[in-house]
């Protein structure tokens, strides 16, 4: 399969990460079929696509894209809660359902059975092993983590992870359709032991050291906040992260970074 191949990208979970997705897919010309479980969970995903915070509407007020841009992008989404109907026809699935490892894996498992054979299968996970997940499916060569960074369509770099089996034509094309979307694609191989790919390792290190100033009575959470988003330009400190995440996993990733 070719990036020209790409015609139809499927998006599994519908939170804040899998609808930033869904839109900046849309935007760049993908048609996009969303699924969460619940009509329930579907409730709103459309209006925080169009008038959310870094939404379609915010796109056109900066200049980022036109008010035809919008109308066709928003034409070109559609929403389920019915697996098949998001599986039928998909090129690429990016799953973003909870940080959950077993329930990925399920997940997967059930892609891999519901989608054609040339579907590339994409995880939006922190951290998770994309060689165990790849392992719940039969095609090994077309499973791969895409990690965006939060917000979707304001961050440009998305972190691509290849397991040993990933083949060199499911990178080139998912690196081809993310750079198409106006993406920078950071390519590297799994690491089935650590949990947290480049980015998130890295700020582990930093908020890990952050949690020991604190403990040690030399500065405040405030301080160090402080420190780092006017010494170094981080638009959160890592404090003010962990409450930002607090609510969507915040805790158990708090803990991995005081492992």
């Amino acid at each position: 399969m070719d990036i020209e191949d790409v015609k139809k990208i499927g998006v599994l979970g519908t939170g804040v990460m899998g609808s930033g997705i869904a839109q900046v897919f849309a935007t760049f010309g993908f048609d996009v079929i969303a699924r969460d479980v619940s009509d329930a969970a579907l409730k709103g995903v459309m209006n925080e696509i169009i008038e959310g915070k870094y939404g379609l509407k915010r796109g056109v007020s900066r200049g980022k894209i036109t008010q035809e841009q919008m109308d066709e992008a928003i034409k070109r989404i559609k929403m389920t809660t019915d697996m098949d109907e998001l599986c039928r026809d998909v090129d690429i699935v990016t799953e973003c359902v909870p940080e959950d490892l077993n329930l990925k894996m399920k997940v997967f498992a059930e892609l891999d059975k519901k989608c054609p054979k040339h579907t590339i299968l994409a995880t939006n996970s922190s951290g998770f092993s994309i060689t165990a997940l790849a392992g719940a499916t039969e095609r090994p060569d077309r499973v791969i983590g895409t990690h965006w960074f939060n917000p979707p369509p304001v961050l440009r770099g998305v972190e691509v992870i290849r397991a040993p089996d990933t083949s060199d034509e499911t990178v080139e094309v998912v690196k081809g359709v993310l750079e198409k979307c106006g993406k920078m694609a950071i390519v590297f191989k799994d690491a089935p032991m650590a949990y947290g790919y480049l980015a998130n390792r890295c700020y582990f290190a930093l908020a890990r050291e952050a949690m020991r100033i604190v403990e040690e009575g030399t500065a405040t959470e405030t301080d160090v906040d402080n420190a780092l988003k006017f010494g170094f330009g981080f638009p959160l400190g890592p404090f003010e992260l962990f409450g930002f995440l607090t609510g969507r996993g915040g805790e158990p990733r708090r803990t991995r970074f005081e492992a």
